[in-house]
């Protein structure tokens, strides 16, 4: 373990014990406006369920002689204009309603969130179509299109509630497509594909989590409209009569108001009871979850993989390529609007060997990590290699299906991010995070993945690893987040290592101690690894060989003795120069006079 630097403390200390949290229905029921939301739907739920059971008689058994009975001991809320019993219509009309509202959720559901989530983390051509298709839909009158539909196609709740449900479909696609478009560039997503995750296990559990907040409110709302709409048109008599709903009871009420004004109380204190305790339980799961997952994402440009075409032959004098990475003759280019390319590479070679560390070095905007995702096949939106060819563990990957490359990622080739509390998703524990490659790549069960973590953490020099397991990124410093990350990237033993200025988001004291633990995992294991920096006195620290790039080329490469004993390119000379390591110190500053005469006054 590297030792501190004199007058430090020990290395990220580990924070106190935080208080255990608790499950997300535990949570719930402490809110007391969502614990009394749950217990008035509880209620609901089973007194409809269980209408056949608790109501008097059937709901549509009648006598005329009973008609406007008040409340009695056979009849607890009293008989309504036909004689018909109104606790009975009450329990056998929530069948309807509910059933029917949540008839048009669960369609809603089903066509919104899996085609937002799709629109949202691809985009493209399916994007457009859907958000035509969905313009087209929003701009049609409900009401209009259910008064069609039921003129058309009979005046069945159920069927009414069917074109409901792909009526508000769109509401949850623009909610969730917006913000999954929004997250999909987030670096713990692109951290996720580096670790050879699916797209469809980083939707379900990185991009979900996070719109699953929203949509809870969501579906409340869209609950309370499908109600709503359901009464409304039961109200105006639209829909079918011989069909005991919470509508059609405030019809009855409503045209008997001034001879019996209480019918109106019962339907109405149903569907007003129904939609406030929906958005109060809403909100408190909403919360619940939101407590859980506390987030503090920080925003950046997409990085989406773009396919790309087979790459050219290389020469037939091309020198011999190293058997673990090898880039030859690499050129990457942007399609601009107008359909043109721009190149911001051009013509990059370089190789790495086993046990061996390479520097890419180079100002910003110089190429060096374009270069690096270019080899890791996740490059932004709209990029591509337009030419040459990379080569890993002896396979060309330029080219290769994204099914396959994905394979390689996290086994083969891993990679170190740079920010490295932006790079680990704050809805996840740090166990969880680590475990998950484990079980997709290794085959491992849950207790075997934990396991392997903790290992993991030691191997990294992480104090009390099973404590650190249990944190989420909040609640660990930047320097054990970037060990972290670092024991992540080593989880499945890759042979090749890419490191993207590693250290640039820490203090100079951990910077020294990550430099050792790098240093000290590569010569253990043998690992080839490509350092992507700027900082020379990494260079000079770390590595054996040194390529470096300016304006998307390299223009000198070679050891890294001969690199900064005995640079040849005028570049390079002028990266050395600017190190600040032996520039005589500014002389102290000297107040200018009329400064030193106010200050005398």
């Amino acid at each position: 373990m590297s030792e501190n630097l004199p007058g430090t403390t020990a290395p990220d200390a580990v924070p106190p014990t935080a208080p255990a949290r608790r499950g997300t229905v535990h949570r719930v029921l402490r809110n007391p406006l969502g614990a009394l939301a749950a217990l008035v739907l509880a209620l609901l739920a089973v007194a409809v369920v269980l209408a056949p059971l608790i109501a008097p008689q059937a709901a549509d058994a009648s006598s005329l002689s009973d008609a406007f009975a008040h409340p009695s001991g056979a009849h607890p809320l009293g008989m309504d204009s036909a004689g018909r019993d109104i606790l009975s219509r009450i329990l056998y009309g929530g069948r309807n309603t509910l059933g029917g509202a949540l008839l048009a959720l669960a369609i809603a559901l089903a066509l919104g969130v899996p085609s937002g989530l799709f629109a949202g983390y691809y985009g493209g051509r399916f994007d457009a179509v859907a958000n035509w298709i969905v313009n087209l839909v929003m701009a049609l009158p409900a009401m209009v299109v259910l008064l069609a539909s039921r003129a058309i196609l009979g005046p069945k709740v159920w069927v009414l509630m069917v074109v409901l449900g792909f009526l508000v479909a769109p509401s949850f696609f623009r909610l969730v497509r917006g913000i999954v478009a929004n997250i999909r560039g987030e670096l713990y997503v692109d951290a996720a594909k580096v670790s050879g995750l699916s797209d469809a296990r980083i939707v379900a559990r990185h991009v979900l989590i996070v719109v699953r907040g929203p949509v809870v409110i969501q579906v409340s709302l869209v609950a309370g409209i499908a109600i709503a709409l359901q009464a409304g048109l039961e109200f105006l008599g639209v829909g079918s009569n011989s069909t005991a709903t919470w509508g059609a009871m405030l019809n009855e009420a409503f045209q008997n108001i001034q001879r019996a004004p209480r019918l109106m109380l019962w339907p109405g204190l149903a569907l007003g009871l129904t939609n406030a305790a929906l958005v109060l339980l809403a909100g408190a799961i909403r919360d619940a979850l939101e407590d859980r997952a506390p987030r503090a994402r920080n925003r950046r440009s997409s990085r989406r993989p773009a396919p790309v075409p087979a790459p050219e032959a290389a020469p037939a004098t091309a020198p011999e390529r190293a058997p673990l990475l090898s880039v030859r003759d690499v050129a990457i280019a942007y399609t601009r609007s107008d359909g043109t390319d721009k190149h911001v590479v051009h013509s990059v070679g370089l190789d790495v060997h086993a046990g061996e560390v390479v520097g890419l070095v180079g100002e910003s905007g110089s190429g060096k990590s374009q270069t690096a995702f270019a080899v890791l096949g996740t490059l932004p939106e709209g990029g591509r290699v337009s030419h040459g060819s990379i080569t890993v563990n002896g396979r060309e990957v330029v080219g290769l299906p994204e099914r396959e490359r994905r394979a390689l990622r996290g086994t083969t080739i891993a990679y170190i991010p740079q920010e490295p509390m932006s790079n680990l998703d704050p809805a996840f524990t740090v166990g969880s995070q680590l475990a998950e490659p484990l079980r997709r790549h290794l085959g491992l069960s849950r207790r075997q993945a934990a396991e392997r973590a903790v290992e993991l953490l030691r191997l990294v020099e992480i104090p009390d690893p099973e404590r650190v397991l249990r944190r989420y990124p909040h609640e660990i410093s930047g320097g054990m987040a970037q060990r972290v990350l670092i024991a992540g990237a080593m989880s499945c033993d890759p042979k090749i290592l890419i490191a993207d200025e590693p250290t640039t988001a820490l203090d100079v004291r951990v910077q020294a101690e990550v430099l050792d633990l790098l240093r000290r995992l590569q010569s253990e294991r043998g690992l080839g690894v490509l350092l992507v920096t700027h900082n020379l006195g990494v260079v000079a620290d770390l590595c054996d060989r040194v390529a470096v790039m300016n304006s998307g080329r390299i223009v000198e490469s070679g050891t890294t003795e001969q690199i900064l004993g005995a640079p040849q390119d005028p570049y390079t000379r002028t990266l050395l120069e600017a190190v600040l390591d032996d520039a005589p110190a500014r002389p102290a500053r000297q107040p200018q006079p009329s400064t030193a005469r106010t200050a005398t006054a």
